[in-house]
């Protein structure tokens, strides 16, 4: 059976819109227009994925947001008109798995749709993070700690290591610099950022990764950062 995903918002015009979209990808789609109406749905049908507006009639969509994570780990990507950096910090670190601002391209939207269906199906299956890793040239083994390029070993610093780890392990999301300070050093420190950017720009010398056209690891301005390989 084809996957669910809710559409929370109330603007009648892109509601129809991505029904419309969704259900020509082969999606089943179900729709709320308020808060109160999409955790209703989301109780009762257990849907897949859930697209949710943060500028809803009844309520802010952050509290939709909360209420999701209280009750499990379904995917939520936020789709929303609110484009402030603090506000996708904010969104990210309560839960959210993606950050979709409008207007959108519908086959970006898509594409996220896909990478957080596969992460959470990996999660559930536990194997989000394999034995050995390889995308692109690079080959993670977990067993042994070793890291390859190109056929070529890299050799990473503790630091560096667990970072890639991090971000390969969340491949596909955007992950705030709290987030991978709290997974690196299992806390955010006070001067965490500095130094999170220190072993980012570091690790991504040895990947031979460019922040401008980056092959690995992608800026998210404002955000922190995202694994782009597939």
């Amino acid at each position: 059976m084809a996957d669910e995903i809710l559409v929370v918002e109330d603007d009648d015009t892109i509601r129809r819109l991505l029904k419309i979209s969704l259900r020509t990808e082969g999606y089943r789609v179900s729709e709320a227009r308020t808060g109160a109406a999409a955790l209703l749905l989301v109780e009762a049908n257990a849907p897949a994925l859930v697209l949710l507006d943060l500028g809803l009639p009844d309520c802010d969509g952050m509290d939709v947001l909360a209420r999701v994570r209280e009750e499990g780990s379904t995917p939520v990507i936020v789709v929303t008109a609110r484009n402030l950096d603090d506000q996708k910090v904010r969104a990210l670190d309560a839960g959210a798995d993606d950050y979709v601002v409008k207007p959108f391209s519908m086959a970006e939207l898509f594409a996220r749709i896909r990478v957080a269906l596969r992460h959470h199906a990996e999660a559930r299956q536990g194997t989000a993070t394999p034995q050995v890793f390889a995308v692109d040239g690079l080959e993670i083994d977990c067993d042994t700690r070793t890291v390859t390029l190109d056929g070529e070993q890299i050799h990473l610093t503790p630091y560096e290591y667990r970072l890639l780890v991090v971000m390969v392990e969340n491949r596909g999301k955007a992950l705030t610099h709290r987030f991978i300070q709290s997974e690196v050093w299992g806390y955010p420190a006070a001067d965490g950022y500095k130094t999170l950017r220190v072993i980012m720009a570091s690790l991504r010398r040895k990947l031979g990764d460019k922040p401008a056209t980056p092959r690995f690891v992608a800026t998210e301005v404002g955000v922190g950062y995202r694994f782009i390989g597939e």
